[in-house]
């Protein structure tokens, strides 16, 4: 007789287990949401590094192009002064100016001779 008889659980013992399996689900969950929560942080930590990075780059080009645009401002000024920012027409012209001088001496240097 003992054969025939089945243990039937108690609705307790059937909510229990329910409890149980829905709670052991809910902590591999939060092991899951934790884990993944950690590599959030660090990827945002590299990110962040990534960033400082970038802007350390970014304010050394800046500086850097500070310092070419002043060097470039000084070549500027030096080639004025020196004469060599000057256009071709103008070179023509100084050239043609100095061609006209020399002249101008051999001339007077050919009238002296032929005085003296």
């Amino acid at each position: 007789m003992e054969e025939y008889l089945l243990v039937v659980p108690s609705e307790l013992e059937i909510i229990k287990q329910d409890f149980e399996k829905w709670n052991s689900e809910l902590e591999k969950k939060i092991e899951r949401l934790e884990e993944e929560k950690m590599h959030l942080r660090l990827d945002v930590d590299v990110q962040k590094l990534e960033a400082k990075k970038l802007k350390k780059g970014k304010n050394k080009v800046e500086e850097d192009l500070d310092s070419l645009k002043t060097d470039y401002k000084k070549l500027r000024v030096s080639m004025r002064i020196v004469g060599l920012g000057k256009t071709s027409e103008q070179w023509q012209r100084e050239i043609q100016e100095e061609r006209n001088k020399a002249d101008e001496r051999e001339k007077k240097c050919q009238e002296t001779q032929v005085q003296n």
